[in-house]
């Protein structure tokens, strides 16, 4: 806000036109946001997928890429539980 010169104790409904819009440029200049950091982290994941690096093959197989646990968990990344058909019991 001091980049700007805004005051710091000013409230949003209390902004001029010219003072968002100052706002609104700043980030635009300064920050990466909405869609091209949406295009950098899947350009990053493409990058560890095309190594064929163990990242890379974690996020190829749609599983967690940081070392959890996936014998009982994970369900959100490896998606909904499928059973499994077995043996049915036989009762005498």
């Amino acid at each position: 806000m001091r980049r700007i010169s805004v005051p710091d104790d000013r409230r949003v409904n209390q902004l001029t036109d010219d003072e968002v819009l100052r706002i609104r440029e700043m980030i635009d200049r300064d920050y990466r946001v909405e869609g091209d950091l949406r295009r950098e982290q899947a350009m990053n994941i493409k990058r560890l997928m095309d190594l064929g690096c163990y990242r890379g093959l974690r996020h190829r197989k749609g599983l967690p890429t940081r070392g959890q646990r996936t014998h009982t968990n994970a369900r959100t990344r490896k998606g909904k539980a499928v059973a499994i058909a077995g043996k049915k019991k036989v009762t005498k």
